[in-house]
């Protein structure tokens, strides 16, 4: 039986290390789920739902993130704008084995993703590792 594996990214992850992370985790037949947060988005916008900008943006990375994937089972969508909440919204209707969540380093992370691996690994009862993304 194959693996379910939840793949959380606020940030472009580049396509090796996305590979490697679910290989290591989850081998090459896993059942994928890529959620990209559509988190980059200012106060005033999301205060304001005027998040458009950030949903295109989210649903690019989203696509991208599961074209790279190392498996055929693999499908994407755009989540909430805070990672946290879109991780508990795909476990509802997608019962994950472990969670993969791709962020850049709290110091260079937008207001929504800031300490959220950190919230995810207290939160959630499985697996949960925070692959962090060279800010470039």
């Amino acid at each position: 039986m194959s693996r379910r594996l939840l793949v959380v990214a606020t940030a472009d992850v580049p396509a090796a290390a996305l590979r490697a992370s679910v290989r290591a985790h989850a081998g090459e037949d896993a059942e994928i789920l890529v959620v990209a947060p559509a988190s980059g988005i200012s106060r005033l916008d999301w205060l304001t739902n005027a998040d458009g900008d950030a949903r295109t943006d989210a649903a690019a990375r989203a696509d991208e993130l599961a074209e790279a994937a190392p498996s055929d089972d693999v499908e994407s969508h755009v989540g909430d704008s805070d990672p946290v909440k879109a991780i508990e919204d795909a476990l509802r209707s997608f019962p994950a084995d472990e969670v993969i969540i791709a962020t850049f380093a709290d110091e260079d992370a937008g207001w929504l993703e800031k300490g959220s691996a950190e919230t995810a690994l207290a939160r959630f009862s499985l697996p949960v590792t925070h692959l962090v993304v060279e800010n470039s």
